[in-house]
């Protein structure tokens, strides 16, 4: 994996430049309806947050963390959202969008044909989902302060940390689209993300599940990621956050490594 990773990034001047250009066509492509695809993604967790943070949330006294203080639950849940939602824009740009410009459109075939390389075609395209997913990010944190679920300064340093988020499963859902065989592939995929979104520690602590089960749930990025993000947000889990920083990062590296080998072998074949 830093074989194939670490030259690539050595040329960090020509890499930068021509993973922009990649990301220069994407918004030179941009059409007026795909804001409302950008719309959709920050409603969805929104509405989660009002629906089940505040009206559930009315039902319930509070939530105790890890250090023994209570919060309410509409705090709690919050994070989780604002993870979720960095989750879904990532993930919707780098799969669905992707596995259609490299197998049906071709895009890909014509961008091989310049200096742009495989590696640099997965950075590119991840940096323009994150264009998306800190759009996400920003605006619902906005919503958390004007809520009063969190602090300005702890929504400051959350939002890194949603990018992170963000990067992360824009990565693994890079390397996974080059798998798929059909868009049949995706609902499969669809499968998995919901049920992360149930059983990642979103709605009740991970303390609460069975021993196993929480031991399968606190494995999974998208745990790792409510974990980061709501130890920033509210606090309670004490030094924990370098552990989920460090597990989010290997799965970077990891997915970008993965897509950038099975794009050389797809491409080039």
């Amino acid at each position: 994996m830093v074989t194939l990773v670490l030259p690539r990034l050595l040329d960090v001047s020509g890499t930068s430049r021509r993973s922009a250009s990649v990301v220069e066509r994407n918004v030179a492509a941009l059409k007026s309806v795909y804001w409302l695809l950008l719309l959709s993604g920050f409603v969805e967790p929104v509405l989660y947050l009002f629906s089940i943070g505040v009206g559930v949330g009315q039902l319930i006294d509070g939530l105790t963390l890890p250090d023994g203080r209570v919060v309410e639950y509409a705090a709690f849940v919050a994070p989780a959202m604002l993870a979720s939602s960095a989750m879904t824009g990532a993930l919707a740009e780098t799969t669905f969008n992707f596995f259609g410009k490299m197998k049906y459109l071709k895009l890909y075939d014509g961008i091989i044909a310049t200096p742009v390389r495989p590696f640099e075609i997965a950075l590119g395209e991840l940096g323009w989902a994150m264009v998306r997913g800190s759009a996400y990010s920003a605006a619902f944190l906005a919503v958390m302060v004007a809520m009063e679920l969190t602090s300005v300064g702890r929504a400051l340093l959350a939002f890194p940390a949603a990018v992170l988020v963000g990067f992360t499963f824009g990565a693994i859902g890079m390397a996974l689209a080059t798998f798929m065989r059909s868009w049949q592939d995706f609902d499969l995929m669809g499968s998995a993300q919901f049920t992360l979104f149930l059983f990642s520690g979103t709605f009740v602590p991970a303390e609460d599940y069975p021993a196993l089960l929480r031991w399968l749930v606190e494995v999974t990025p998208l745990y790792r990621s409510v974990h980061l993000i709501r130890d920033i947000c509210v606090g309670g889990s004490g030094w924990l956050w370098l552990l989920d920083l460090l597990y989010l990062l290997a799965l970077t590296v990891l997915g970008l490594a993965v897509a950038s080998r099975r794009m050389v072998g797809l491409l080039y074949k």
